[in-house]
């Protein structure tokens, strides 16, 4: 169960990673919303799930998760470019955090 909220608040990182970037430093309302609620609902299932795993590997797949999830948000909005080389990185994130998950 443990990794289930944990996949879970990864998701809702990229969430409010992407909601702080169109508040555009809080100056929209609905954004800002979002941003607070999932900053807030992430957090928790990150503490939540650290009751059953390695901090440091929690921790790693949050950031892992929500980072990939964030920069593939990006690019297929078309707010980021994409090339072969940010793909293989996004890869190569993926991987870590499958290797940690295998790992633990």
């Amino acid at each position: 169960m443990s990794w289930i909220i944990l996949v879970v608040s990864g998701l809702l990182e990229a969430v409010w990673a992407t909601a702080l970037g169109k508040s555009e430093g809080f100056s929209r309302l609905y954004p800002s919303v979002v941003f607070g609620v999932a900053l807030v609902a992430s957090m928790a299932g990150l503490a939540i799930a650290m009751r059953g795993l390695p901090i440091g590997t929690a921790y790693a797949v949050w950031v892992g998760i929500g980072a990939t999830v964030t920069v593939v948000y990006a690019m297929v909005s078309g707010d980021e470019a994409v090339s072969m080389v940010r793909i293989m990185c996004i890869i190569a994130i993926v991987g870590g955090v499958v290797g940690l998950k295998l790992a633990s």
